[in-house]
């Protein structure tokens, strides 16, 4: 072995190689303005094209997705020309082929990703929630505080935030307390079986009627339900304006007020009442007894 050849092909070798980088450092860093200057104007065109949007619909998450897309596409077309300028149009070819196919495999791998990006997209265009919106859905209540491509954040109103993913969001029923903006809310109650039911129906339905937050041209029903083991049971429906009160304080105080207004009329809630029978208790021994005969 001459070792005097391989050092001599090694040399013309790194000559060679440091003769192209010296060479082609004026592509590389064009290459990089590329870069940089589609990067700049990718932002740009993703004001442009919020902007846009907006013009003809108000669907904050599709002008989100669409900005976010056409950014995407802006810098992919600089990568793309920076390669073309550094002579790697082979690789270019390669990347556009390897891609499909790298894609594919991807496609088997992350199924959930790619089920909640299309799902994503499809609650972007349709809408079936806003932000802001108080809904129920996938066991959880809440309010709508994020509209993600991949997910949506909800606010369940004691203090944690809950990532429903969009999948299960588009696939699974929502309930959209927020969709009319009116809500109907249900009182369950009861009354002595001796009270006077017209009567109690005039005084309850004028008592929750009074309530600021009620939906005005809405009426304040009461319906009775079943005779139960001490009371007479009903139910009062009556509407609220979400805008006012929420769930929660319109049953609180359509609660006090039914109270208020039964303690000043004479009107009884009764309560559960048991029976109970004590034996005496020679009695009690002669059962027992008289069982284990």
């Amino acid at each position: 072995m001459d070792i005097n050849k391989i050092s001599e092909t090694i040399l013309s070798k790194l000559e060679t190689w440091y003769g192209q980088l010296i060479a082609g450092i004026p592509s590389f860093v064009l290459a990089v303005l590329v870069m940089l200057f589609f990067g700049f104007i990718s932002k740009y065109f993703k004001k442009v094209t919020n902007r846009l949007v907006f013009r003809f619909s108000d669907n904050v998450s599709l002008a989100s997705l669409s900005a976010t897309v056409v950014s995407y596409i802006v810098i992919l077309i600089g990568f793309f020309a920076a390669l073309d300028i550094l002579h790697l149009d082979k690789t270019v070819t390669s990347l556009l082929a390897g891609a499909g196919i790298i894609g594919l495999a991807l496609g088997f791998a992350f199924q959930d990703l790619t089920s909640n990006f299309i799902s994503g997209v499809f609650i972007a265009v349709q809408r079936p929630i806003r932000i802001g919106d108080v809904i129920e859905t996938n066991g959880f209540f809440g309010k709508v505080k994020e509209i993600n491509i991949r997910s949506t954040i909800i606010y369940n109103f004691a203090g944690q935030e809950i990532e429903i993913p969009s999948k299960d969001i588009f696939q699974k029923p929502i309930l959209n307390y927020s969709k009319t903006g009116e809500r109907r809310m249900q009182l369950n109650c009861g009354v002595t079986y001796d009270a006077d039911l017209q009567r109690v129906q005039d005084v309850a339905v004028e008592a929750i009627g009074k309530l600021p937050f009620l939906q005005k041209d809405k009426p304040v029903e009461l319906h009775y339900e079943t005779f139960g083991d001490s009371s007479i049971n009903f139910k009062i429906w009556y509407w609220i304006d979400q805008d006012q009160a929420g769930p929660p304080l319109a049953a609180s105080e359509a609660l006090k007020a039914l109270k208020k207004a039964f303690d000043e009329h004479d009107i009884t809630i009764p309560f559960p009442i048991r029976t109970l029978e004590v034996m005496d208790k020679k009695e009690l021994l002669s059962t027992f007894s008289n069982g284990n005969n």
